[in-house]
């Protein structure tokens, strides 16, 4: 899977997630800040991303992950 459809696929599930529009969510948009996400928010989110990439997101790393660039990144060095 290429970076793009990495991308693509957190875009989209950042979108349902946060009742957004796809074109709102762009990679550098914080969760919090830009598009409004709470503590229950993340933890869907964490979820459906490690459903669609069949990955696991350590407890510890979930504070890391502040933007879907972040997830992006995260996502293809766990599929490398």
């Amino acid at each position: 899977m290429t970076r793009e459809e990495v991308a693509k696929k957190v875009i989209k599930i950042v979108a349902e997630v946060l009742n957004a529009d796809k074109e709102t969510v762009e990679l550098n948009s914080s969760f919090k800040e830009d598009l409004g996400a709470d503590s229950l928010d993340s933890f869907e989110m964490v979820k459906e991303i490690e459903d669609a990439f069949d990955i696991t997101i350590a407890d510890e790393n979930v504070h890391e992950l502040k933007t879907p660039s972040d997830v992006v990144d995260f996502v293809c060095k766990k599929l490398e």
